[in-house]
């Protein structure tokens, strides 16, 4: 059976968010022994050097200067923030709410691409958007001080993970997708490196937790190669919502490794989220399919 666009798409989006959860969960391990700058740094060495081998062997590798494309530049900034909130995160709440948090990321997408790109959203989807923030509130539910500083890094990693995927959407497909990703990999590398001293100074590295970085950033090579793939092959509504797979690889890993157990509001809000944001495709879908309906009439119908 030959794929369409859209399965591969998915298929694509689908590893991303499994390469990309068991990278998280590796960097919960090492998150108590070192800080999240640290980490991004050794991580980004090791992904770096795979993606640049694995570049050159296929061809992909172009001049640096694609890196001052706007575009390009924008996905690395808003890469480096989704990173170093998100692993800081991960050391302060359970991975399973975290992700559960992330969840709300093709909703903001979807807002995104109605701010930024012009794209039309009615009320109905407008109503999602407004539901699934909602859940996301019920998730991290607020105490009488407000919001807990892994929360708002959490809330901080959800938007900007949607305008990278909005930045990559806009960039050139004449560009390989693996030399998006070594410009990636190499820029957050550089910005990790930036971050240790900040975030707490250089820490002693065992072999076991390097072995543990080495995996993840192999795994994280996995999920940038094949996120930018599923955004590049398929239309973003149809693949966008299969990031809701890393909620059960996440809660599977947390349960397996961790101990830990969402609670009862954590699920009933990761459940609007989700519901939410898979309505919102279903009216993109339904959109567009009366869109080309519309399209084909006027074709059809003689001048």
């Amino acid at each position: 059976m030959q794929l369409t666009k859209n399965m591969r798409g998915a298929l694509f989006m689908a590893a991303a968010m499994a390469g990309f959860s068991c990278s998280d969960a590796l960097s919960k391990t090492v998150i108590a022994s070192m800080n999240a700058g640290q980490i991004i740094f050794i991580r980004g060495i090791f992904t770096t050097l795979f993606v640049y081998l694995l570049a050159r062997k296929m061809g992909a590798l172009r001049s640096w200067r694609v890196i001052l494309q706007p575009m390009i530049a924008l996905r690395i900034a808003c890469e480096a923030i989704a990173a170093a909130t998100y692993i800081t995160a991960l050391g302060m709440m359970p991975i399973a709410n975290a992700s559960a948090i992330q969840q709300a990321v093709p909703l903001a997408v979807t807002l995104g691409a109605m701010i930024f790109l012009k794209e039309p959203v009615g009320w109905r989807r407008w109503t999602a958007i407004l539901v699934g923030f909602a859940g996301v509130l019920i998730i991290i539910r607020p105490g009488p001080d407000g919001f807990t500083l892994a929360a708002l890094l959490v809330t901080a990693c959800m938007f900007a993970t949607a305008a990278r995927d909005l930045a990559t959407r806009c960039i050139s497909s004449d560009i390989p997708s693996l030399m998006v990703t070594m410009c990636t990999a190499m820029s957050i590398t550089i910005f990790g490196a930036f971050c240790i001293v900040p975030f707490g100074g250089w820490q002693p590295v065992s072999m076991v937790s390097l072995l543990q970085i080495l995996l993840a950033s192999v795994l994280v090579l996995i999920g940038y190669q094949s996120v930018i793939q599923a955004m590049r092959t398929g239309e973003i509504s149809f693949v966008a919502p299969f990031r809701y797979l890393s909620l059960i690889w996440s809660s599977l890993l947390g349960l397996i490794a961790f101990g830990e157990m969402p609670d009862g509001w954590s699920m009933i809000g990761a459940a609007i989220v989700i519901a939410s944001g898979i309505y919102t495709f279903y009216r993109e879908n339904k959109r567009r399919a009366a869109e080309r309906i519309a399209q084909e009439t006027e074709v059809r119908v003689p001048a």
